[in-house]
């Protein structure tokens, strides 16, 4: 009899929904949204009794008829999740999708107009999608969701929302085969982006994914060297560990010589700083080509503290002569800094290119370097400094 006279109940709810406006309906769902807060889903799912479908289809569909407008969008998806987080989810999982719930959610990431809560709300549905199995994430992907999540992540500026949307990319790159290289491919194009932020949270997920990957695209190359430019310290870091990840891939010779190349930055460039960018450099303290040159050195030193073999193919590409060049470089001491310290590490391994640096830049300069490598910078004059860039110490092999 309790359940009769719930259905009953229930059932003139949703006649009154039917007949009732936009105000209407917003005002009952007010009122479902209050209940429900004190409420357990069981019971939620009891009150509703064998009628709870009929609600959530009226509810997507006035989604997907008013979204645009976002006057009830937050309530619209406070109320959805209720009925994705049941117990019974699976059920309303499919019912949500038959009505088009995904590609409403994921165009409601995609409008400039929406709010960012309505965004991170929609994001979070999305995740308990993906959550839910393999099915549901190809469902997502194959309804173009991750450049809609790529996009939404590059373009907020609400932590919230990028948080989100990255755990929602990491969520959809699990467990799902079929589509593992559009994710990956679709992180690999948010590297690119203005967003330091974004830069940070795609850096983090592709480490996650690429170890998942037997191949590394080539296409991350690029990209991962120039954010070494960035003057955003979670980014650099992130660039570099990714880099060190990637030394065990096939295009490591092409990001080996990427990194050594950044070592000399050309000399148009550089001909461009000493004329223009003096007081940018007295204003910053850095600038983007020399943050490189120093992230670059310091990519080098860990990967040959890594593995002996990079070290030796770190050789091969003259990188000790990059690494006096940058040293002497005095625009900008991290570089100096930096480049020292993987400079004193290939000395200390291998004693045959002690005695050619020796040679190479003189008994004194190489003294006060063996001294205290991260402190030569601070006292080097212009003499030693000239030594260094136009030093001729080419080593290949050990």
């Amino acid at each position: 009899m309790a359940d009769q006279a719930n259905i009953g109940r229930v059932l003139s709810v949703l006649r009154e929904w039917d007949r009732g406006d936009g105000t209407v309906r917003g005002r009952m769902l007010s009122t479902f949204l209050t209940r429900s807060a004190g409420k357990t889903v069981p019971e939620l799912e009891l009150e509703f009794a064998q009628v709870a479908s009929l609600f959530l289809a009226r509810l997507t569909t006035w989604m997907r008829l008013t979204y645009m407008f976002g006057t009830f969008l937050g309530m619209q998806l406070k109320a959805i999740g209720i009925f994705l987080s049941a117990s019974s989810h699976d059920q309303y999982l499919m019912e949500f999708l038959e009505d088009g719930g995904v590609l409403t959610l994921l165009d409601v990431l995609g409008r400039s107009r929406s709010k960012e809560e309505h965004k991170t709300e929609a994001l979070r549905l999305l995740l308990i999608v993906s959550n839910a199995g393999r099915k549901y994430k190809e469902i997502i992907c194959e309804s173009h969701g991750v450049k809609a999540i790529a996009e939404c992540l590059a373009r907020s500026n609400a932590d919230e929302t990028q948080e989100t949307a990255r755990a929602l990319l990491e969520s959809i790159s699990h467990g799902n085969p079929k589509h593992q290289n559009q994710i990956y491919k679709g992180l690999i194009a948010l590297l690119t982006c203005t967003s330091p932020k974004a830069q940070q949270l795609a850096l983090h997920t592709l480490h996650t994914v690429q170890s998942k990957m037997e191949t590394a695209h080539h296409s991350i190359v690029e990209p991962l060297l120039d954010m070494l430019g960035s003057l955003h310290l979670e980014v650099q870091d992130g660039a570099i560990n990714l880099i060190r990840d990637l030394r065990c891939y096939d295009l490591r010779p092409l990001l080996l010589n990427g990194l050594v190349a950044l070592l000399r930055p050309k000399e148009e460039v550089q001909h461009h700083m000493h004329m223009e960018v003096s007081e940018m450099i007295k204003l910053t303290g850095s600038l983007p080509v020399f943050v490189q040159q120093a992230a670059a050195a310091k990519a080098i030193r860990l990967l040959a503290e890594d593995s002996q073999e990079v070290s030796h193919e770190l050789l091969s590409l003259g990188v000790i002569q990059h690494l006096l060049f940058a040293m002497g470089s005095r625009e900008h001491a991290d570089a100096q800094i930096q480049a020292s310290m993987a400079l004193e590490h290939f000395v200390r391994s291998y004693p045959a290119i002690e005695e050619h640096v020796q040679k190479g830049i003189g008994g004194t300069l190489f003294a006060a370097f063996m001294h205290q490598a991260d402190t030569l910078y601070m006292n080097m004059d212009d003499t030693q400094a000239e030594i260094l860039l136009t030093n001729k110490v080419y080593i290949t092999e050990v």
